[in-house]
């Protein structure tokens, strides 16, 4: 992909909301799932992505709370969809993070030259904060693309 493909797809999240992210089960790649919406007037219908990070050699999560609003959100009710909207603290439960400020493309990233002069192929990194978490995710190429109703992240096979 390139960098000018990269920039945009990143750009056009901007301030949607992130509904899951973790490596595949095949654990090669990292998927971030946004749900993106528009306004109604414009006849956009909200659509779920999936931006599937390929060889994904780094994938760093941290807490974008501070201690202050982790100490007042340790209440496990928070986690539950039922009691947690009526409790104070940050809400678990509503499964979901703004993608905001955003994510953005680190120019000239140290640490992607690294990785692509010791594999052999270009790598970039990325870092994506949102109101929960913020991703720093070094991979080599960005796939993009609309999922179907009922996508489920992982796969139950037998003997698992």
């Amino acid at each position: 992909m390139e960098i000018s493909q990269l920039d945009r797809a990143l750009d056009e999240v901007f301030d949607q909301a992130v509904v899951y992210h973790a490596y595949t089960d095949y654990m090669c790649d990292y998927e971030v799932v946004v749900y993106a919406t528009a306004d109604p007037r414009t006849g956009i219908r909200p659509a779920h992505l999936r931006y599937l990070f390929k060889c994904c050699v780094v994938a760093e999560a941290t807490t974008a709370l501070s201690p202050d609003t982790w100490r007042g959100s340790l209440d496990e009710g928070l986690t539950d969809p039922e009691s947690g909207l009526d409790l104070n603290g940050y809400v678990w439960a509503v499964r979901w993070q703004a993608l905001y400020p955003g994510a953005q493309r680190i120019a000239d990233s140290r640490r992607a030259q690294e990785w692509a002069e010791r594999v052999g192929i270009d790598f970039h990194e990325v870092r994506i904060e949102m109101n929960g978490h913020n991703l720093t995710l070094i991979f080599s190429d960005l796939e993009v693309t609309q999922l179907p109703m009922g996508y489920a992240p992982y796969r139950v096979t037998e003997g698992r």
